[in-house]
């Protein structure tokens, strides 16, 4: 199904404050006709916008064009009214700045470079939505999947298919799809009225969900994994998005359930640094004060209305388009530049030969200890249920990174510290022989353990807190420190288990009695 479409001089689009009840379609022949079908929501998804400013440029040449130098201003005017239409969703600017740079090769050329925006529209979002698809297998062990989403993502919001909605289709033709619960999405209800309409005509299983009771779902395990869609994504990775997205990310964050937005390439803005720049859009009070025409609050109530909240790459899991997965990894360089400022290193301790990496001043630090420990949850969301802390240094960024990521933590101890019956592995650091105990029953089969410990070196004590996760019946999915010492070659020896370093630390190789490096 495609919302919006060519024909004969007129561009064609479904009316979407008539859905469900109404399949009406508008036929557009002026600007001043789109902007109001733009700012009424007649039309809406950042995608749709686009291929939608794309043509009303188009429209516009061909009344203006072939007047000179004056029509070509009055064409640039108009693109610009196009544009300012609605702000937020940096599509719609390109859509207008790309039909507009085929202007000085005539109208033809305006219509032909929108039509390729349109035409190549279904291939970008069936690809994206290939690559989310892909992505959540990855990331999620249930099956069938039980999806939330919000506002509407799918063909009505793009020229067809769909982008998040375009992931959940491609799951259910995999027939990986147990149920879809979508949210209302407040003010104008694009949840209810266009999501829940177009899962029903593709006959994928949907419930209807308050925006209110969508974090509660969250939290009772209703649901394996968050996809929505982005109204512009800032070079850092932060994500505008339908108003409402932003509870929805601090809930799968809370409860470890991946939160994965699908939008196409050209939504991702890198000429704005992060999400503080990015201009919100206020509605009409109207658009709260009543419903379906019928005033639900006292007359001159005051409201706060934007139609888009900002969420911070630190909650999202990854941005997926049609050139693959973005994974979340901010803010790297800062936090590295954080964490080294407040690490001593002391030469020869334990022993002589040891450049000895002491965090302590980090661990003083509250605030730097919970954004490590919320870029550690971030980058293992949906990736794991368990977190096991090392000891000792392991135990402290494990309790943090655990209550982050609102996931149980399990005490990896030294031999003889833990009472009762445990599962035991041995092994050999730069500095002396241990063991690791585990508690027996605390892990089990179903577990998918993030590994925690402070500083990886040649990978001795991660390898057997590995060895006694896997002894207990749960798998190791990620290993996470604050800092490795790279030219140890530790991460080599834990592989294929991924690590998580925040810092890369450079030291020289040392040799402490026994013959093995520090």
């Amino acid at each position: 199904m495609r919302s919006l479409d060519w024909h004969d001089g007129r561009l064609l689009l479904i009316d979407q404050r008539k859905l469900p009840e109404h399949h009406h379609q508008l036929h557009i022949t002026t600007v001043d006709e789109l902007i109001d079908a733009i700012t009424s929501l007649a039309v809406r998804g950042a995608p749709a916008l686009g291929i939608a400013g794309a043509f009303g440029v188009a429209l516009s040449a061909s009344r203006h064009a072939d007047s000179g130098r004056p029509g070509a201003d009055a064409v640039r005017a108009d693109a610009d009214r196009i544009a300012r239409s609605r702000p937020t969703a940096v599509n719609l600017s390109r859509g207008v700045a790309r039909a507009l740079s085929a202007l000085d090769r005539g109208a033809d050329a305006v219509l032909a470079a929108a039509r390729a925006l349109l035409e190549e529209d279904e291939r970008i979002n069936r690809a994206a939505a290939r690559h989310a698809a892909d992505y959540l297998l990855e990331t999620t062990s249930r099956r069938p999947l039980r999806v939330l989403t919000h506002c509407n993502t799918g063909s009505l919001a793009t020229g067809a298919w769909g982008t998040a909605l375009g992931a959940i289709r491609d799951l259910h033709g995999r027939g990986l799809i147990d149920e879809v619960l979508a949210t209302e999405t407040r003010p104008l209800l694009q949840g209810a009225r266009l999501t829940v309409w177009e899962l029903q005509r593709d006959g994928i299983p949907v419930r209807l969900c308050p925006d209110g009771a969508a974090a509660s779902a969250v939290q009772n395990g209703a649901v394996d994994c968050v996809v929505v869609g982005a109204d512009r994504v800032t070079q850092n990775g932060d994500v505008a998005n339908k108003i409402g997205t932003y509870p929805l990310a601090l809930a799968a964050a809370r409860h470890g359930v991946p939160f994965v937005v699908v939008a196409p390439r050209s939504s991702v803005d890198e000429t704005t640094a992060t999400g503080a720049g990015i201009p919100i859009e206020q509605r009409s009070p109207d658009e709260v004060t009543s419903l379906a025409g019928t005033r639900t609050a006292p007359p001159g109530t005051s409201v706060y209305n934007p139609a888009f909240d900002v969420t911070p790459h630190a909650l999202v899991s990854a941005v997926v388009t049609e050139c693959g997965v973005r994974e979340s990894k901010a803010p790297a360089r800062e936090l590295a530049e954080l964490l080294g400022s407040r690490t001593a290193v002391v030469a020869d301790f334990p022993f002589l030969g040891v450049a000895f990496q002491d965090l302590a001043g980090v661990y003083r630090h509250p605030g730097l200890l919970r954004t490590a420990a919320r870029e550690i949850a971030g980058r293992a969301r949906g990736r794991c249920n368990v977190v096991v802390g090392v000891e000792a240094g392991g135990f402290v960024l494990a309790a943090v990174v655990a209550a982050e990521a609102g996931l149980p933590l399990v005490l990896a101890r030294r031999s003889g510290k833990t009472p009762g019956k445990t599962h035991s592995v041995s092994y050999r650091t730069a500095y002396s022989s241990d063991a690791l105990d585990v508690p027996a029953g605390a892990l089990g089969a179903g577990h998918r353990v993030l590994v925690v410990d402070d500083v990886l070196a040649t990978g001795g004590t991660l390898a057997a807190a590995r060895s006694v996760v896997e002894a207990s019946g749960a798998t190791v999915t990620r290993c996470a420190v604050l800092t490795e010492i790279a030219e140890l070659k530790g991460a080599a020896r834990l592989a294929p288990t991924p690590v998580d370093a925040l810092r890369t630390a450079t030291a020289a190789t040392h040799t402490v009695p026994g013959g093995e490096p520090s």
